[in-house]
């Protein structure tokens, strides 16, 4: 027990007793792993939470650093969110949350990885994604979500997302608060520039900043 265990039997041991103690062993791992998800994990939409998808990035950009590969980043909005909101209602508005956020996994590799960075505001991360492939990834990913109206008690409602893309090989170094203030930048040129679009923050600009 000092060394790390949960519970042991001495030998001799009643095989029924021995059976009690693996469900009860299984009840606690079960117990730790929904623990686990709770904490990593958005709970209306179950896409990574705001910490885990900055834990993420940072992990992918360390590794990008040893391996010599790019990092794709998205910032994606949906538009006019707080419309839908007003219009239709809260519950209304978080089945369109669900449903882009089902959307953008969809369209994603399964080493991608997507968060809900906070309201209606979405982090993608891309490994091995220069900004070239990127922007075509992006505007992908921007047909899937807005691509159809999202079915809901009140009827369809159509959406829209803007992006802003970068990619760590746009940057002076691969840091996260700057890859990440890059994209916020490109999303905001989207927003003003007339929404449902992507941006880039390039590598030009990032030399000229």
């Amino acid at each position: 027990m000092s060394a790390g265990a949960d519970d042991y039997l001495a030998k001799p041991f009643d095989p029924r007793e021995l059976e009690v103690r693996l469900l009860a062993g299984r009840r606690i791992l079960d117990l730790h792993e929904a623990l686990r998800v709770q904490a990593t994990h958005d709970a209306l939409t179950g896409l990574w939470n705001r910490a885990a998808i900055l834990d993420l990035l940072q992990r992918e950009l360390f590794r990008a650093k040893r391996d010599g590969s790019p990092v794709g980043i998205i910032m994606g909005d949906l538009d006019h969110f707080k419309q839908i909101n007003d219009t239709y209602g809260h519950p209304t508005g978080d089945v369109v949350l669900r449903e882009a956020a089902r959307r953008l996994v969809s369209a994603l590799r399964r080493y991608d990885f997507v968060g809900r960075f906070g309201g209606e505001e979405f982090l993608i991360v891309l490994p091995g994604c220069d900004l070239r492939s990127l922007a075509t990834r992006a505007e992908a990913l921007r047909e899937k979500v807005c691509g159809t109206p999202v079915e809901t008690p009140e009827g369809p409602v159509p959406i829209a997302i803007s992006l802003g893309i970068t990619a760590s090989e746009a940057a002076r170094d691969q840091d996260a608060h700057l890859l990440l203030a890059n994209a916020d930048k490109a999303l905001y040129r989207a927003k003003s520039g007339g929404r449902n679009r992507v941006e880039a923050f390039g590598v030009q600009e990032e030399l000229q900043a």
